[in-house]
């Protein structure tokens, strides 16, 4: 494994946006499944907190955002007296009067006075952006410090029971949604609620009985929003559920490609991924075609009131009772007066599904954090460290109620090889993330050199440890960034001595770049034998006091088994070994054998004195020699 796998929106990441795009001023959101926070009052409180050391720049971007609204809407109010003008003027030659004359002067003062306030407007509302990009970003930042720092605090047992892309879904896409929103949404939710109040007190100055029939048609919008809005959500759920199940089949299916050319099952997975895209194509063409008649339909309702407005603005007109440009202005208000409601209504959608993201984050920053270090004593480092390690007492279970090891005592001696052997679920691997404390004991306790490990701080103590697991482990990088990983600052030569002794050195200088040779994501430009290999330098390269091999050699040739058995004799020479073993013919010479089942110790001793025994150990070994020839064990 080299790097991790990426949880995307469609796997759960409640980006609350979805193939519209989110509607950033448009119709997008808009009948789109939103995922709702358990407790939405206290969610806003708490991400209202992180905002507080900001509170000196919102209160600037609102007084910023109130001046660019204001004035804005002042401007048709404006630009309606310059249309009277003209009106004036007009109507002065069609009588036939002498001295009626364009007031060209008053006309072209009122438009130098109308391109200030666009441009005052505009300069305001690039404050505002700039100030809330400020605002967004430095929120941002500090969450995901915080993030970052509790995945680093969080024990062993919180990764192993969830799935990488859950975590990464909380700490990217959640906090990516939160700085989305509060980039874009939160102001424009501002701007857009200053909008509706200054477009309702500009339009009651014109006239109250226009802006009654103009808010009478509002009910219908209401309705016409509703509607259509329900009718689109069952929609977009079933896409985004067959949008899931698209990038998951076709993940799968890249992932696992060589698999289904051996089996022949192209046509199998061609054939789903055309059931599920059809599902998708239907649901998707439906619930676009439903949202996308919501801004129609509200255009139809707009222009009834339109229709009103102009009638009886057109009465009033002949009647004196108001001005030309004043019904101009009106119909312009009535415009901007539309769409906010709607904007306000979709950052509404929006700002639940933030608030849900805000409440998986802050789920994560709530887990139980490792056990503190110690008090007193936390800081016991072992200047020269030997190698000897003791259990006394020691009892664990992943769960309360159901113990694993109990009541467990062993004695390793410095520069000892101790090998664990078992069936699958014995115990083995828990017991090392004991020794490393990856898991905390419920009862008794380890010792490494006579003191207790919960008395070093944890890096010191696995600092101790050299680790060579069955499961390969490399990040997207060169080979000798991979290989100097396990020592911060180690010499190019000090790099090519450890290839070398774990015999990676041949293999490596074949490649086109050699120790530059960078590794894909997933490494797959070299074998697993090749893998494990640089992950046997790398432990090589730390020189660690206690090695913890778990079955390190089972991805490699019998050739190159040889050498690296070699090497790791070599290795292990004067260094306590825990040998995590399945083929039992690679730990003979082991100074003790720990034969473990059900967690507990059930035979202990060298290779032959358990063979002599004819217990559990012997059945286990001779298992795997059936007619004379070696099998792997089950174990």
């Amino acid at each position: 494994m080299s790097g991790p796998q990426r949880g995307g929106p469609e796997k759960g990441g409640p980006q609350g946006r979805g193939p519209m795009g989110g509607g950033f001023g448009g119709m997008g959101g808009m009948g789109m499944p939103v995922q709702k926070a358990k407790n939405f009052k206290g969610t806003l409180r708490r991400l209202m907190g992180y905002l507080r050391p900001q509170r000196v720049k919102l209160m600037a971007v609102l007084v910023t955002a109130i001046l660019s609204t204001a004035f804005s809407i002042y401007s048709p109010k404006v630009l309606g007296e310059a249309t009277t003008k003209l009106f004036k003027g007009m109507m002065g030659k069609f009588n036939g009067d002498p001295n009626a004359s364009f007031d060209l002067p008053g006309i072209w003062q009122i438009i130098v006075f109308l391109a200030a306030l666009y441009l005052v407007s505009s300069i305001f509302s690039y404050i505002q952006q700039f100030l809330m990009a400020g605002v967004a970003q430095k929120t941002v930042y500090g969450l995901r410090n915080e993030v970052k720092e509790k995945l680093g605090r969080l024990p062993l047992k919180y990764f192993d029971g969830r799935p990488n892309g859950e975590i990464l879904s909380r700490a990217v896409n959640d906090v990516d949604n939160i700085s989305n929103t509060l980039q874009q949404s939160l102001t424009q939710l501002i701007t857009s609620l200053i909008t509706i109040i200054g477009v309702i007190i500009m339009m009651l100055t014109i006239s109250p009985w226009l802006t009654l029939i103009l808010l009478l048609t509002l009910p219908l919008s209401m309705i016409v929003i509703k509607g259509a809005a329900g009718r689109s959500q069952k929609h977009f759920k079933a896409q985004q559920m067959e949008l899931g199940m698209l990038n998951g089949h076709v993940e799968e299916m890249f992932s696992g490609h060589q698999i289904v050319k051996a089996y022949g099952q192209e046509k199998n997975a061609v054939e789903k991924f055309d059931q599920v895209n059809e599902r998708l194509y239907e649901s998707g063409w439906r619930a676009q075609f439903v949202s996308g008649n919501i801004m129609p339909l509200m255009n139809m309702v707009s222009n009834i009131g339109y229709m009103f407005i102009s009638v009886v603005g057109g009465i009033m007109v002949t009647k004196g009772s108001i001005s030309i440009g004043n019904i101009q202005a009106f119909i312009q208000y009535a415009r901007q007066f539309s769409m906010p409601l709607v904007q306000t209504a979709n950052i509404a959608n929006i700002i639940q599904s933030t608030i849900a993201s805000a409440e998986r984050v802050f789920e994560l920053l709530d887990e139980p954090e490792e056990t503190p270090e110690a008090a007193d004593g936390a800081d016991a480092k072992l200047v020269s460290p030997k190698g000897d390690v003791s259990l006394r007492g020691v009892s664990f279970g992943y769960k309360e109620d159901a113990p694993l090891i109990e009541n467990m005592d062993i004695d390793v001696r410095s520069g000892q090889m101790v090998a664990i052997v078992g069936p699958t679920g014995a115990g083995k691997t828990t017991l090392v993330n004991l020794l490393m404390r990856f898991y905390e004991v419920n009862a008794g306790s380890i010792t490494v050199d006579g003191v207790e490990i919960t008395r070093m701080k944890r890096g010191h103590l696995r600092g101790l440890f050299g680790m060579v697991l069955q499961d390969t482990w490399l990040f997207n990088g060169t080979i000798r960034d991979n290989i100097g990983y396990g020592r911060i600052g180690a010499s190019e030569e000090a790099i090519v001595e450890a290839a070398k002794a774990a015999h990676a050195d041949h293999f490596i200088r074949t490649l086109p770049e050699g120790y530059d040779t960078v590794l894909n994501e997933e490494a797959s430009n070299l074998s697993q034998g090749q893998k494990q290999l640089l992950t046997i330098a790398r432990a090589i390269l730390a020189n660690p006091s206690i090695l913890i091999l778990d079955e390190a050699t089972s991805s490699v040739d019998t050739r190159t088994e040889a050498h690296i058995q070699k090497a790791m004799h070599d290795l292990m020479q004067n260094r306590t070994s825990f040998v995590i073993a399945h083929r039992l013919s690679t730990i003979r010479d082991a100074d003790l054998i720990l034969v473990m089942n059900h967690g507990s110790i059930i035979e202990k001793g060298t290779h032959e004195e358990l063979l002599a025994k004819g217990g559990f150990y012997a059945d286990l070994y001779n298992s795997q020699f059936v007619g004379g020839g070696l099998r792997q064990s089950a174990g």
